[in-house]
C-alpha cells in the first residue's frame, strides 16, 4: 500500500476538521432553533444574529475546504485528459481485482 505524503496527510486533517466544525455547528444551530420556538422581541432578534453567524462559519469553513482540496482536483483532471489510456488501464485492473475479490465470496 502506498505511504501518504505529508500535503495529503494534512488535508485529511483539515477535511476531518471542517466536517467536524460543521457537524457541531449544525448542532448548535438546531439548539438555537429549538430554543426559539417560545421567543419574541429582542430575545429572538439576538438568535436569529446568533443563527445567522454560525451558518457564516459553516459556509466558511467548506469554503476553505473546497479551496484547499480544488488544486487536486485540477491535478487529477489534468492527469486524466493526459493520458486517457493508462487511466483506462488502471481503472480496468482496479475492477479486475475488486471482481476477483468478490467471485471469492
Amino acid at each position: 500500500m502506498a505511504r501518504k505524503t505529508a500535503a495529503q496527510i494534512a488535508e485529511d486533517q483539515s477535511k476531518e476538521l471542517a466536517f467536524s466544525e460543521l457537524a457541531t455547528l449544525i448542532e448548535e444551530s438546531e439548539k438555537l432553533l429549538t430554543r426559539s420556538a417560545a421567543l419574541v422581541g429582542e430575545e429572538a432578534e439576538t438568535l436569529r444574529e446568533q443563527i445567522a453567524l454560525k451558518l457564516q462559519q459553516a459556509r466558511d469553513s467548506v469554503n476553505r475546504v473546497r479551496d484547499r482540496t480544488h488544486p487536486v482536483f485540477d491535478a487529477t483532471e489534468t492527469y486524466i485528459g493526459g493520458h486517457p489510456w493508462q487511466t483506462v488501464a488502471i481503472s480496468a485492473g482496479f475492477g479486475l481485482v475488486v471482481g476477483l475479490l468478490l467471485g471469492r465470496r
